[in-house]
């Protein structure tokens, strides 16, 4: 039995298309894994802990074994359990429109808080850096206004699929894959639901064998 934990970075609730999209993933995979467990982690409703001076100062001193004050050993333990309930998942999805070209603040700050040396990559002067969250697949569904095809001028501008791929290498993974759901704006309404449309079954398909 494997858990999954789906990571929802759209504030937009139903009327998002990459929550819907993984709304369709999720209950496909759910109905070919009935013994599966699912988590859902709201970024727009969980507290996450703030990444500031009191955090930032324990985690060095405690990893350098200084004396650090309570407060710092707090604000540091948050951190450390934001990143054991990541690390406890088998599976990942992970939901996210493109804000800016990139993605929303509140995924970002997921990110910094869980990216930390010693519990998600590792660092050795000769070997580099080395990630520890290894043998799990990661799905992006992801949203965008425009278009970014490989190849043309505008994928230069992609900076939420090339970003989030090249993190979650960073952490260990090898297993990503995406689903994109694209043009949401650019070309009107219509093609935005034709293109939902089209990836329906697809996605349907690719719930089945993740």
């Amino acid at each position: 039995m494997a858990k999954v934990l789906y990571i929802k970075a759209s504030p937009r609730e139903e009327r998002s298309y990459s929550n819907s999209m993984a709304k369709v993933f999720l209950d496909a995979y759910k109905e070919a894994n009935p013994g599966d467990t699912l988590e859902t982690l709201d970024l727009w409703k969980t507290d996450l802990p703030a990444f500031d001076l009191t955090a930032s100062s324990g985690k060095y001193k405690i990893m350098a074994g200084q004396p650090h004050s309570e407060e710092e050993k707090l604000a540091w333990n948050k951190v450390v359990q934001t990143i054991e309930q990541f690390k406890s998942a088998d599976k990942f999805v992970l939901s996210a429109p493109m804000w800016n070209f990139s993605i929303p603040y509140r995924l970002k700050q997921y990110i910094d808080i869980i990216t930390q040396p010693g519990l998600t990559f590792s660092y050795d002067p000769e070997k580099g850096y080395t990630g520890l969250v290894t043998g799990k697949p990661v799905l992006f569904v992801l949203a965008r206004g425009g278009e970014y095809p490989e190849g043309t001028p505008a994928v230069a501008f992609d900076h939420q699929t090339s970003y989030l791929k090249t993190i979650f290498a960073f952490m260990g993974f090898t297993d990503m894959s995406a689903i994109l759901v694209e043009p949401t704006l650019m070309a009107g309404p219509e093609a935005a639901e034709k293109k939902v449309a089209s990836l329906i079954e697809k996605t349907k398909e690719k719930a089945k064998n993740f």
